[in-house]
């Protein structure tokens, strides 16, 4: 589950923030498996899509996390939760796009070494409400 702002968001949901306001994330993580899971590394990386087959990853200057973008699970235990917090900060306006990635940190190879685990979230920045 990702929370953007505290709304629930999906692939279908356009988020909308203010610029230099801090965004709250929060990605929880459930293992649905009979089996402990884990250790993973959950990095969270903004682009820009500019709709051409172009996905600009280089947003420095117009996005900046409060805190790290990557996170470390040790273990997750079979129907239990993992929540991780963090919040963005944007800069400029736009539309703007958050791959969330699982990467596998553990020798026993159960899973592809680096794989996307949830789809992109969309959010708006836009002007401050004067």
């Amino acid at each position: 589950d990702i929370l953007v702002d505290g709304k629930v968001c999906d692939c279908d949901i356009v988020v909308t923030c203010q610029v230099g306001d801090p965004v709250p994330l929060q990605v929880k993580l459930t293992n649905w498996s009979k089996h402990s899971v884990g250790p993973f590394a959950l990095t969270m990386m903004p682009y820009q899509d500019y709709q051409n087959g172009v996905h600009n990853y280089d947003l420095q200057d117009a996005i900046t996390f409060v805190g790290s973008n990557t996170f470390y699970i040790d273990t997750v235990k079979p129907t239990k939760d993992s929540v991780y917090f963090g919040a963005l900060l944007f800069l400029y306006t736009g539309d703007f796009y958050l791959n969330i990635k699982f990467h596998e940190d553990n020798c026993s190879r159960e899973l592809p070494m680096s794989w996307l685990c949830l789809p992109s979230v969309h959010i708006r920045a836009t002007e401050p409400v004067a």
